[in-house]
Formats: structure tokens, sequence, C-alpha cells
């Protein structure tokens, strides 16, 4: 339960994929996740470059869009997958969390896609999500497929940067976005079909121990996408139909940022060019959303 009522704010509008970037089409991902409804895109995985260019992938049509700082929109690369999360990794890679092809790399110049790994123990994944880099390298994502509480067999991995592939956790009901403490001893999970924040309490030997609930939430699909303000120990999330929620280190909310009409947030990305901004993924609506975070006094 909140024990306090988080204040209300709205998001400011950045862009909108034009019509000419609209695909209007069925796909299989659709198909799978949205009844087979026509979709222009579903944008997800936001990363910025150091000079504030967004890259977003559009999942249904394996697409990585990217808009500049001018406020144009253009196709990075098209290729057969289903990309969802992502990370800019360096200046010249991608690293993306494919629900088709598993863990793959996309060349920023070409847009030629390398698979980092597609399988566990001789199985392949069920559909990656989510992702995050830790500061060794490591690369933590979720393997979430259809699971959900009717079917709790998503799972947590992390690639070491020597390429050594370790699960973490197994039996959850639709893992998705995660992010590191400050101190990344401690992994932060969305999981959308408890609708909850989970916390994982990582141990010397890099397992995780104790995994609890941190968040409780209601309504909306569940929380997706998560990010962590720089230096400080608070959480924000994304919770598409509902918005962004801002909680501070002891789990509750301060703010929650909301849009006129429902929109369908799904993730977030920090812009290095202002501080403290952020830049949010209206997914349906195919829409740019943007919020700034209060730094609390003497951060």
């Amino acid at each position: 339960m909140f024990i306090r009522i988080p204040e209300i704010r709205q998001f400011e509008f950045v862009s909108r994929l034009p019509d000419a970037l609209c695909k209007r089409a069925t796909s299989e991902w659709a198909d799978r996740n949205f009844g087979g409804a026509e979709l222009d895109a579903f944008l997800e995985g936001p990363a910025f470059d150091t000079s504030g260019n967004l890259y977003v992938v559009d999942i249904p049509f394996g697409r990585i869009l990217t808009l500049s700082t001018e406020g144009n929109w253009s196709v990075v690369t098209e290729y057969d997958g289903w990309p969802n999360g992502m990370k800019l990794v360096g200046d010249h890679r991608f690293v993306v969390a494919d629900h088709k092809n598993g863990l793959v790399e996309v060349e920023r110049s070409t847009g030629k896609v390398r698979v980092i790994s597609s399988e566990y123990v001789g199985q392949p994944f069920h559909g990656l999500n989510d992702l995050t880099v830790a500061s060794s390298g490591d690369i933590y994502f979720t393997d979430q497929g259809q699971s959900g509480l009717h079917a709790p067999h998503g799972r947590v991995f992390r690639l070491s940067a020597d390429g050594e592939l370790t699960l973490l956790l197994s039996d959850v009901p639709s893992p998705n976005g995660l992010v590191l403490s400050q101190d990344e001893q401690i992994l932060f999970l969305a999981v959308t079909r408890a609708n909850a924040i989970w916390r994982l309490p990582m141990m010397p030997d890099g397992s995780v121990t104790k995994v609890g609930t941190f968040i409780q939430l209601s309504g909306g699909v569940g929380p997706d996408g998560l990010a962590r303000p720089d230096g400080i120990d608070a959480l924000l999330v994304a919770h598409p139909g509902v918005g962004v929620w801002h909680f501070g280190e002891d789990g509750t909310p301060d703010v929650i940022w909301q849009r006129e009409g429902r929109a369908y947030t799904t993730n977030l990305a920090a812009n290095p060019v202002e501080t403290d901004s952020y830049f949010v993924t209206d997914s349906v609506n195919v829409t740019i959303l943007s919020f700034h975070v209060d730094r609390p006094k003497g951060a």
C-alpha cells in the first residue's frame, strides 16, 4: 500500500512517427499480441547517442528508427526480427533483445545483424524482451515469451563480458524491463503480469538471493520499462495505460506523469544533452513524449 499520494504531472509532446513511415498493416507479432490488429508501428527500446539523437525499435516490422535532434525521422535498418529492448554500446553497435532471434547486435553504420545468443542448454529462448548493461559490460536480459500468471515460465539471464551465459531466475510470470541499482548490487525487475517490481539482491558470486516484491502496482497492463535517475537510488517505471511513475528509494511514489487520453507508455531513456530529461515511447500511438525529473536538494 502506498503511504503517500503522488503528484500528477503531464508529459510533453516531442514527435510522432510520420505517416510516410507508418505501415498500417498486420504482422505475425500483432497476431500474437494485439489480436491481429493493423498497426502503424509499435515503438519500444529507446536509446540515445551522445549527441542526443534518439533511436527506437519497431517490434512488429523489424525496424530500428531514429529521431534526430532536428526532429527528422529515418530508418536505420529493417530486418527479419522482432527487436524489443535496445541499448547503444559504444558509438558503433546496438545490443538488442529480439523476441524472434535472441540477443543480437546491430552495426550502427551498416545495419548488419549478428546473433550473440539464441539458446540456453540447447533450447531456444522463449522470446527476449528487454536488457540492461552493467559497467563491467555484463548484459542482463529477460526471456519473457508468452509467460504470465497462467504460465510463469519467464526467465532472467546474464551474459558476462567474457561470453558466459548464466540463468539467474526462472518461473517468472512475464519478466520485462530491468535496471541495476546505483552500486549494481541489486537488480530491479518489472514483472508485467504480476503488476509488480521485484527486487533481486545479488551475491558476490553473481547469483541472486532473497528475491521479493519491491513495489506492487495496479491497473494498466503492468510495468514495462525501468530506468534509474543518474546518481539517485530512485526508480522510474513505465506503466502502459497509466503513465510513468517516479518512486523514491523507499519504494513509495512521488510523481506520476500522464497524458490526456490513454498513453501506452512502454519504455524510457535519459536524454544525454538535457540533464534529468527523459523520452518515453507511447508505443501504440507511435509517439515520443518527454518529462523532467526534479533532482532532490543536495543530490
